[in-house]
């Protein structure tokens, strides 16, 4: 179904047959387009609450563009609300349609796929979600999530689109090989299932960025595994407990996980453009912040899974 409006410009999503066609405004400029298959996606059907996402996986075809709108003013849900329409009028029901704190805040933004920047860029405070099912949530034939986020002189969105493809033939059954465990592996593992890892051990001497060595277990599980996986790309994300204000602690979390992103360079030689850096202060916590043992909590470095392109 193709709809069209004036100034809009045609945005197909996927070239597979079936695909929706949706438009965006003459302003946008696609900046990057990832299209595989057979390929499975794990699309969020819910805010992120206590701890975890509601998600339903789709298996077929996967179609993922980003485009980039060079106007100021536009909130998300105005750069949002039009895509919504015109699928509700291809047929999509709205299963999810939330912003930046319904949705979950930053846990959501870490927990659902995105592309990696400068190609999209998320807001923490200024986004929008919507996520788009045709046929039964628990067997979806066709799956499309939108995320539109706002800065002060452009916007952004990213738009994914799974097609269910049925299997050509029956499935073959082949017992799977004993595998060892090990930490290295859990780490991964971890990584890999649910986005994010917290890393522990992390001796920081207190009130600065100034990072021991107690951390050599932690550091070179993740230095293993990222040598192993050479194409993932990671974010080092710093948090503080509430102690003082925002801005502040802000700085030391970055501080700190700008420390963590160098000890990997340096010491166990993982390329820099593997790594980013940053902070989120007291904005994530993950514990009460009226506790010490929820304040020390609190105070932790994640690693943030970006892609495996």
């Amino acid at each position: 179904m193709i709809i069209r409006a004036a100034a809009f410009a045609l945005l197909a999503l996927a070239t597979h047959a079936g695909a929706v066609e949706l438009s965006l405004p003459q302003s946008a400029r696609q900046t990057v387009e990832r299209n595989t298959g057979p390929d499975s996606y794990i699309a969020p059907i819910g805010p992120f609450v206590d701890g975890a996402l509601n998600t339903v996986t789709i298996e077929g075809d996967v179609a993922r563009s980003a485009w980039r709108l060079e106007t100021s003013g536009l909130t998300p849900l105005q750069v949002l609300r039009p895509l919504r329409s015109q699928l509700e009028a291809a047929g999509y029901d709205i299963v999810l349609d939330c912003g930046a704190v319904a949705c979950g805040g930053f846990d959501f933004r870490f927990a659902i796929e995105t592309l990696p920047g400068p190609n999209m860029y998320v807001n923490i405070r200024a986004y929008q979600f919507v996520t788009a099912v045709q046929g039964p949530l628990s067997a979806p034939t066709s799956i499309v999530t939108v995320l539109a986020s706002t800065a002060a002189s452009s916007a952004y969105v990213q738009i994914i689109q799974a097609d269910a493809v049925k299997a050509t033939q029956p499935p073959i059954n082949v017992a799977p090989t004993p595998q060892p465990t090990s930490d290295v592996n859990a780490l991964a593992d971890t990584l890999l299932s649910q986005g994010h890892a917290i890393l522990d051990g992390l001796d920081f001497t207190s009130g600065t960025a100034t990072l021991g060595g107690a951390d050599a277990g932690t550091l070179e599980r993740l230095a293993a595994f990222l040598k192993d996986q050479p194409t993932v790309r990671i974010a080092l994300v710093g948090h503080t407990d509430s102690v003082g204000s925002l801005d502040p602690n802000i700085a030391l979390s970055r501080s700190r996980a700008a420390a963590v992103r160098d000890r990997l360079i340096e010491q166990y030689g993982i390329p820099a453009a593997q790594i980013e850096a940053e902070g989120m202060g007291y904005l994530a916590p993950i514990a009460s912040n009226l506790t010490p043992q929820g304040r020390e909590a609190n105070r932790r470095v994640e690693a943030i899974l970006l892609s495996r392109e």
